[in-house]
């Protein structure tokens, strides 16, 4: 069994322990005590040096953590052995994990609101809620009110007490028996085997970055301490470079923004109402050079090299408003292709394109007026132009 010096102190940075196993290639290597945590709750390993060899992963295996080195150690059971904990990794769980908490009690202290599930990752972590979703207000005031915590410097301690007297605790664990509390002062009582800190001050400003709606569930995504600082500061060096491509002081830069985005919104609707005009006009054009065959129907073929369907559907549209008129426009690469026929010209082009890609295993469909389909090569597409167009 190994005992679990983080338990009781997670400011342990170093430690001593011998050795109880080493696996046969030298990389799995398990002590008699350890202050390394492992992947746990949520919680990431920590890393840190054994023996000075690099400890890349902690895992839990119950009664004993295995310690997965970088390279095999020249280690032998009952040999003893110095720990180095990665303490700026091991620090930043600490404030990730003691903010969850508190922002977990936070939302059943404002909103009743409990935590369905957490998730630590490298650059930030989550909660996800039981809510259908979350207002900016609400998240504003959950922010708000977890920073006034952190400011009063709570107390966080850690104790043990059995499953059956542990009273007052936010979520009741399902395991029975003895129970590590993890308690910040007056706020939350989690049953909890992770590393935190000493007092909510440690854990620096608490900011939340977002709320998401996953499988029923309002997930918010929160960093605190030393993370919070950096996302604060990479949040400024971006608004102050957008500032300065505006020539514009910060607070300017959402107004600008907006501005951009109404302009955009109208040249696009501009160049729409311009491509249709054209598309008119090369129709028409088309309609003019094409004889009307037995049955008075003007029938147009139009290639392209490569490129997409959709700049064709114009051209296609425009087409078929004219009177007695059907247009197969083709893409060569990827083989595809359109078929357009006026309201007069007594084809159905949904239902003769879908009959048509059906003989040479193509895909596609659309209205009596414009459809629109691929096919799997070229001689199909060559296939279906003589069957439309001829």
């Amino acid at each position: 069994m190994t005992q679990r010096l983080y338990y009781d102190d997670a400011y342990l940075r170093a430690f001593d322990a011998h050795v109880a196993e080493v696996s046969a290639d030298g990389l799995r290597v398990y002590l008699d005590r350890t202050a390394f945590y492992p992947t746990s709750g949520g919680q990431p390993h920590d890393t840190g040096e054994l023996a000075g060899v690099r400890v890349v992963d902690v895992v839990d295996e119950d009664e004993r953590i295995a310690h997965v080195l970088a390279e095999p150690a020249p280690l032998a059971a009952g040999a003893r052995v110095e720990g180095r904990i990665d303490w700026e990794r091991r620090f930043d769980h600490m404030q990730q994990h003691t903010g969850q908490h508190l922002l977990s009690a936070v939302f059943v202290e404002l909103y009743g609101l409990e935590t369905v599930s957490v998730h630590f990752g490298a650059e930030s972590s989550t909660l996800d809620l039981a809510a259908d979703a979350l207002s900016a207000e609400q998240l504003e005031a959950a922010e708000a009110r977890a920073n006034a915590l952190v400011w009063e410097n709570r107390a966080v301690t850690v104790s043990y007490e059995h499953a059956a007297e542990a009273a007052g605790l936010r979520k009741r664990p399902e395991r029975e028996g003895p129970l590590r509390i993890v308690t910040i002062d007056g706020v939350d009582r989690s049953a909890c085997g992770g590393t935190h800190v000493r007092g909510t001050a440690e854990l620096g400003p608490v900011l939340i970055r977002g709320v998401e709606r996953v499988r029923g569930n309002a997930r918010v995504t929160f960093v605190c301490g030393g993370r919070a600082i950096r996302r604060a500061r990479e949040d400024h060096a971006l608004l102050a470079r957008l500032a300065l491509d505006f020539s514009a002081r910060p607070e300017e830069v959402p107004a600008l923004a907006a501005g951009l985005r109404e302009r955009e919104r109208e040249l696009r609707a501009a160049l729409r109402r311009a491509e249709e005009e054209l598309a008119g006009f090369r129709a028409r054009a088309l309609y003019e050079q094409a004889s009307p065959g037995a049955d008075g129907v003007r029938r147009v073929v139009e290639r392209r090299a490569a490129g997409g369907l959709e700049e064709l559907r114009a051209l296609a549209h425009a087409f078929a408003a004219l009177p007695k008129a059907v247009l197969v426009a083709a893409i060569d690469e990827p083989p595809a292709l359109l078929l357009a026929a006026s309201e007069d010209s007594g084809i159905n082009a949904g239902a003769a394109l879908k009959a048509a890609l059906a003989e040479v295993g193509g895909r596609g469909g659309g209205s009596p007026r414009v459809a629109q389909g691929s096919v799997p090569d070229r001689a199909s597409l060559e296939q279906l132009i003589r069957k439309l167009g001829g």
